[in-house]
């Protein structure tokens, strides 16, 4: 049984317990929530969030990138957002690697180096403080003023805000 094939069995198995209101495509709290797509940030459990009050978004690192922009343009524009919450996280594997080793590793295997920025870091806590005013300087989104970003500790699974 494949992994995929695990997950469907639990889905069928669950049944549709998840509360919330699946009413709209607008978050009824009118924010969206960028974080790192480590499989030990539970996003909804963290913030105690139902069905329908956000929208979460998701990539390595958590980190504002022209995609995420994207997203939130859009997320505001067309859905009704109105803050932004950046989560990263201490033990993050961006912070293992570096922008050219790891692109000089994807172009040894494939032959083709990437265009995209991997956004390695070493400190958290800066990656955290880019990605805020990245978001905040964008002119594609109608809501920066109420920008934040914190750092979620894995271990402790407390939540510290970034200045």
């Amino acid at each position: 049984m494949t992994s995929i094939d695990v997950l469907l069995k639990r889905n069928q198995e669950i049944g549709n317990i998840v509360p919330g209101d699946r009413s709209s495509p607008k978050p009824s709290l009118q924010v969206s929530i960028l974080t790192c797509m480590d499989a030990r940030i539970r996003v909804f459990e963290i913030f105690g969030l139902l069905q329908g009050e956000a929208h979460v978004l998701r990539n390595a690192g958590g980190v504002v990138t022209d995609d995420m922009i994207r997203s939130l343009a859009l997320s505001q524009r067309k859905l009704g957002t109105r803050e932004v919450l950046i989560v990263q996280h201490t033990d993050c594997g961006l912070s293992t690697v570096t922008e050219d080793e790891f692109k000089d590793e994807l172009e040894s295997a494939t032959g083709l180096r990437p265009t995209w920025a991997v956004e390695a870091f070493r400190k958290v806590e800066d990656s955290v403080r880019t990605s805020v005013e990245r978001a905040r300087r964008s002119d594609f989104l109608l809501h920066n003023d109420n920008v934040r970003g914190f750092v979620y500790d894995v271990k402790a699974g407390s939540l510290t805000e970034v200045k």
